[in-house]
């Protein structure tokens, strides 16, 4: 399987999977931290996106102007928005979309919780890094396409918080915290925990699709074929239709398994 990670330097996601037997490659305009250039894309992450073929993308795009940490400087004063600040979101944002609307049949992004003005849509999944064995909290938002929620690990029930928190009020005796990460780089990194979760859980998920397309016969490809079309009909009125035979989750996940791998093949031709 073909992994792009993208927006990474640590290579923390990217040795992951590498490490279970799957082509990954971190990519950031910045050289990598780690310790495998081999496996680097030093350069623009939209054009590495486009230049190849994808199984499963994993983007951790740039946050600093669409992060709800950052309001205070997005609202100035109370009700007045920066209006430059405003546009570098809407920046971002646009960065951002185009990861998660790719054409890539797997694809999760990964985000903090952003600001409502932004407008990004809703996530499929929080996580915290406690859930997959690390002692800390930092709530991440994955938006996920195709791909099913991480399941916790080790649970940690001991947890510090990985970054600042109302350091203002700590000052003044109220409740806070001064985090652990020493600087944006640092806290913006993958846990090795959740690293391990991803590749292990999501290289799986992809790998026992691929598994059971090929045991498929023509018959059953041609019925879950057109299951997947029926699913999409519309009536009259144009309202979808949802047939109840498909609200049953293994008929429904061959049939999305199905879909990802009728996409993949016209898009492999369509592109030579």
């Amino acid at each position: 399987m073909k992994v792009l990670v993208a927006c990474e330097e640590s290579q923390a996601v990217c040795k992951a999977f590498r490490k279970r037997g799957h082509e990954a490659y971190s990519c950031d305009i910045k050289p990598c931290s780690g310790g495998h250039p081999e496996w680097h894309i030093q350069g623009d992450a939209l054009e590495a996106l486009e230049g190849d073929h994808w199984d499963l993308v994993i983007a951790h795009p740039p946050c600093t102007y669409m992060s709800r940490a950052g309001a205070r400087w997005m609202y100035p004063s109370a009700g007045k928005v920066d209006k430059e600040r405003l546009r570098k979101a809407m920046k971002a944002k646009a960065f951002f979309m185009k990861f998660l609307n790719a054409r890539v049949p797997h694809i999760a992004v990964e985000n903090p919780r952003p600001m409502k003005i932004v407008g990004l849509p809703a996530p499929s999944q929080t996580i915290q890094p406690y859930q997959f064995g690390e002692p800390y909290s930092k709530a991440t938002h994955l938006w996920l396409r195709n791909l099913p929620p991480l399941m916790s690990t080790v649970i940690c029930d001991r947890h510090t918080p990985f970054l600042p928190s109302n350091t203002g009020g700590l000052a003044r005796g109220r409740k806070g915290s001064r985090g652990v990460a020493k600087n944006a780089e640092e806290a913006s990194k993958t846990f090795p925990g959740v690293a391990e979760a991803m590749a292990e859980q999501w290289g799986a998920y992809i790998e026992m699709g691929g598994a059971m397309i090929s045991r498929m016969t023509l018959r059953e490809r041609i019925i879950a074929w057109m299951l997947w079309k029926l699913n999409g009909w519309k009536n009259a009125n144009g309202e979808v239709v949802k047939f109840e035979c498909l609200m049953h989750p293994e008929l429904s996940r061959v049939v999305g398994i199905f879909r990802d791998y009728w996409y993949v093949k016209n898009d492999r031709e369509r592109r030579g």
